[in-house]
């Protein structure tokens, strides 16, 4: 079906706006005539968490725990404060309410893990969440679970001694008992802000680590370059499938990694390689394809990848036979606009600088972050904030107006990208003022799930 509500996660840390985070619920349903509009707010209970991401509870389809597929329990963990907040939005889908609390010093004294990332549950019926430190904010990977049931905070998933540096993202495929995560950066580096005097001093992650999933161990890692900063790892959908992609944000490179034809053994390819741009009036001469999201269309035929910092959107047909080929691409704002502080000096790709975005009389400012797509392939929704440190240093309209959720219209059969100019959700007109809005959740599922 249709999906008829989203739920968007929203922050007002790094505005000035002294108000708690929310979990908002926007109507999709183009019959209904609240359409586009935020209909419900969850104010969190506390100030400056940063609610990032959002991950579904064990309900989702766990291959073990004989689950039903519906999903009632949203989990949101805060990428500054620590602290997992689980949602229900099982009761009332229109008006989720939060159900269970797990305080930050549970986390620190428990797993001493801090800055909390992305969540999936597990196939034995677990939620694992990635971490990207330590309580002090050194860099520091890994996972924290929480019961399925309970949603108790049960301690680590890996083993001590084979904590990677770094950590963000993951997926796993339980057919072939495996788990990829991905590097991050140092939370407390990265949390003043990004300085190009931090690059080539390990700040930025670069490893892609290969778990065995039932075991909990490490068993490979992969070097993908010095300041690469992979971030968003996603499989194929297929569960037989032995292959996925893992997106590089400051390198603009995206990796496919595959099962090898030795026995258990995985290897990487680089697939894809967005150029850097020469520019003028910009914190360094050289602006990097800024790779803040990736996601793979639930039939996996395409691949899309958002571009913060350029403020395009791409999509890929992906192939067996040869690398993802490039068939849509839509700017959606972004920091080489027409008109704007910075000049494009050379362009391996464009010949011009784009036009600035306006849809229903609201110009659009920063550059596409997290994505969602239907289930059906056909619209895909955008949202344009990255991490509000950041978004306040390269996007500081951005911070002022607020943010908004657009959506492309998708073209499944040859390809194509275009912004549906009938629809805008306009997070800049909040009742306590401009927020920024990040991940992007479905409850009937998405192509995240």
């Amino acid at each position: 079906p249709r999906e008829e509500v989203a739920y968007v996660t929203c922050t007002y840390r790094s505005t000035c706006i002294e108000q708690p985070d929310f979990l908002a619920t926007v109507d999709l349903n183009p019959r209904s005539p609240h359409y586009g509009q935020v209909i419900h707010r969850l104010p969190m209970p506390n100030l400056k968490d940063e609610l990032h991401c959002a991950g579904w509870g064990p309900a989702c389809g766990c291959f073990e725990s004989g689950a039903a597929a519906k999903r009632t329990k949203l989990v949101l963990p805060c990428l500054i404060s620590s602290r997992i907040y689980v949602v229900d939005v099982g009761t009332q889908c229109r008006a989720p309410r939060i159900c269970k609390m797990i305080e930050p010093v549970d986390v620190f004294w428990k797993c001493n893990k801090g800055y909390l990332a992305v969540t999936h549950p597990l196939p034995n019926g677990d939620v694992l969440i990635a971490n990207m430190g330590d309580p002090a904010g050194n860099g520091k990977g890994g996972f924290v679970v929480l019961d399925g049931e309970t949603f108790e905070l049960k301690g680590n998933w890996e083993n001590e001694c084979e904590v990677p540096p770094t950590g963000y993202d993951f997926w796993y495929q339980p057919r072939h008992n495996v788990l990829v995560s991905s590097a991050g950066v140092v939370p407390k580096v990265a949390g003043r802000g990004f300085n190009p005097d931090d690059l080539k001093k390990g700040i930025f992650g670069r490893r892609l680590n290969v778990w065995n999933l039932s075991c909990r161990s490490l068993t490979q890692c992969f070097d993908l370059g010095e300041d690469s900063l992979p971030l968003n790892v996603r499989f194929l959908h297929n569960p037989d499938a032995a292959e996925g992609y893992v997106a590089c944000a400051l390198s603009g490179v995206v990796f496919r990694f595959y099962k090898s034809c030795e026995a258990n053994n995985w290897a990487v390819e680089e697939v894809i390689r967005i150029p850097p741009k020469d520019v003028s009036g910009w914190i360094m001469p050289k602006m990097p394809a800024f790779i803040a999201d990736l996601i793979i269309s639930p039939d996996d035929r395409f691949l899309f990848i958002s571009n913060w910092l350029h403020g395009d959107i791409r999509q890929y047909e992906l192939s067996r036979s040869c690398k993802p080929r490039l068939v849509g691409q839509v700017f959606v704002g972004g920091s080489i606009l027409r008109g704007g502080p910075v000049t494009v000096c050379r362009d391996e790709e464009l010949k011009c600088q784009p036009e600035p975005l306006v849809v229903k009389c609201k110009r659009v400012y920063g550059g596409p972050s997290k994505m969602q797509l239907s289930l059906d392939g056909k619209r895909l929704y955008v949202t344009n904030s990255f991490y509000s440190t950041w978004d306040r240093q390269f996007y500081p309209s951005l911070v002022k107006e607020g943010s908004v959720m657009l959506q492309l219209d998708v073209d499944t059969d040859k390809g194509g990208l275009a912004v549906n100019k009938n629809f805008l959700v306009d997070f800049g007109k909040e009742p306590h003022g401009p927020c920024l809005a990040h991940e992007i959740r479905f409850p009937g599922g998405d192509a995240k799930s």
